[in-house]
């Protein structure tokens, strides 16, 4: 606790502001708290609690920085079981209560780190709040480094800490590495914020969890990493993995079209023939959209446009092409819109 704390509630006493001595009041239970003084803090919270002040469930928290997530609706999260693995690894860690509450989640856009946030919170049990970045970045010199307390400030302020998850998605915004960044001494300053708030949570508020999440895990600042007690990387798909969630959402989307002949052993091949295969984002984004702008008159025109997307331009491709891919006449057939007879013809 600091000085400023007993003078942040002699100023909220005088200003009548409630609610802003409620939560001083809360900050300094919870560092005594920290600490080991139990009896104290609760002696504080049963203050709070006797004079009649509103104390909020984290629910009713509203932020300038802080938005209010709903996981409660989420689509299913299709992982590798490695990534799984971990994640079930930080729920365990968490519901232990062993000192382990804050993680990065690193890889690159559109393998699962965001979603799998949501998901973590949602198996938590916890209410998930994320940082809004575009409140908190300034063009004014130096006003981006106090939006970074005020927010920190905040998140310590969020009533029923062990209820909380809050996530910095895309943290690279504002904490890239001072070294290498052209504008060192304002980036330079707001990271350095960042990194002695993180190890202000870490002495004041050990029950909250904060995820990060970063496209640019070899740009952060370096020290910015140590301050996570555990990093993991979502670029462990295989090609098999991926063809999979391929599938998932191949089935979850055509089933809206019901003039299109579902055609999955096809689809499996396409994939199985592209050279790679986008993250599972843009692989959703490449299905739903060769459905939907598909024509409908033509049952299989949906898997053309998968396989110019994914593999080549099937105009440009010789039948004896498809044929050493591994396709079937029949299966060459649907591709290229042409009879058996044509297409037996030519490869004879």
């Amino acid at each position: 606790m600091k000085k400023q704390n007993i003078l942040n509630l002699i100023k909220y006493h005088v200003e009548k502001n409630e609610n802003s001595f409620r939560n001083e009041a809360i900050t300094i239970a919870r560092y005594f708290d920290s600490i080991g003084d139990e009896q104290l803090a609760e002696y504080i919270m049963g203050l709070v609690a006797e004079s009649n002040l509103y104390i909020p469930q984290e629910s009713d928290y509203e932020s300038h920085f802080l938005k209010q997530i709903d996981v409660s609706l989420l689509e299913p999260l299709n992982l590798p079981i490695v990534i799984s693995e971990d994640l079930k690894g930080i729920i365990n860690a968490v519901n232990h209560n062993i000192g382990i509450n804050k993680f990065l989640f690193e890889g690159l856009p559109g393998s699962g780190k965001t979603e799998a946030a949501k998901h973590v919170a949602r198996l938590l049990n916890r209410t998930l709040f994320y940082v809004d970045f575009s409140n908190i970045v300034d063009s004014k010199l130096g006003q981006t480094n106090k939006n970074i307390s005020i927010m920190f400030d905040e998140i310590n302020s969020i009533p029923n800490s062990k209820n909380i998850v809050v996530l910095f998605d895309e943290i690279d915004v504002i904490a890239l590495d001072r070294i290498n960044i052209n504008d060192v001494r304002e980036m330079g300053r707001a990271t350095s914020t960042i990194l002695r708030e993180l190890d202000r949570i870490t002495d004041l508020n050990k029950d909250i969890v904060i995820i990060a999440t970063t496209n640019l895990f070899k740009n952060l600042d370096k020290a910015l990493g140590r301050r996570f007690d555990a990093i993991i990387n979502f670029d462990r798909y295989s090609k098999e993995d991926l063809i999979e969630i391929a599938e998932y959402f191949f089935s979850s989307i055509i089933k809206n079209f019901k003039t299109i002949t579902k055609d999955t052993r096809l689809l499996r091949k396409i994939l199985s023939v592209a050279p790679s295969l986008p993250y599972p984002g843009e692989l959703k984004n490449v299905i739903k959209t060769c459905i939907a702008f598909s024509n409908t008159s033509e049952e299989y025109d949906y898997l053309r446009r998968i396989y110019n997307k994914l593999v080549g331009d099937l105009d440009k491709i010789v039948l004896s092409q498809l044929h050493e891919q591994g396709f079937t006449i029949r299966e060459i057939e649907k591709l290229k819109g042409e009879s058996k007879s044509s297409i037996s013809r030519k490869l004879n």
